[in-house]
């Protein structure tokens, strides 16, 4: 089944406000959120396209599996850097922790012939559709 959610930008505002703003002046602690995994789908030539954006992954730390026509991507990102005892964060926009998107397409994938492509942050997956069964008639004896 897709994870489908609405995107509502204004929610972030207004919990970064509330959060940040009326309850701790400029400073927001880090927090393992989940990154957003924005995902787009195409079909062409016999095949789907899709795409999505991955900022800060690296391409050893992205996961995709195909399971007949459900396609599961998931990444993990990893704080390069932490904070030593003397430093305070002020304020902290950049995630890490785990992500992961989940949909089914409406034809099933040939896995074998899928291709992963990760470049300036964007994975790009070809993923060709599974030729359909021949229908077969029966003889009536």
């Amino acid at each position: 089944m897709a994870n489908i959610t609405r995107f509502d930008p204004f929610n972030d505002l207004m919990d970064d406000l509330f959060k940040g703003f009326l309850v701790r002046p400029m400073y927001n602690e880090p927090r393992g959120e989940l990154m957003r995994m924005k995902v787009d789908v195409t079909e062409a030539d016999g095949a789907y396209l899709v795409s999505a954006e991955l900022p800060g992954v690296r391409k050893e730390d992205i996961q995709v599996t195909i399971d007949g026509a459900q396609i599961t991507l998931s990444a993990e990102i990893k704080r390069e850097k932490e904070v030593s005892q003397d430093q305070r964060v002020l304020h902290a926009e950049r995630v890490f922790g785990k992500a992961a998107r989940s949909f089914t397409l409406p034809q099933e994938v040939d896995e074998a012939k899928a291709e992963a492509k990760f470049r300036d942050g964007v994975l790009e997956l070809t993923l060709p559709k599974k030729a359909a069964a021949a229908r077969k008639q029966i003889a009536i004896n």
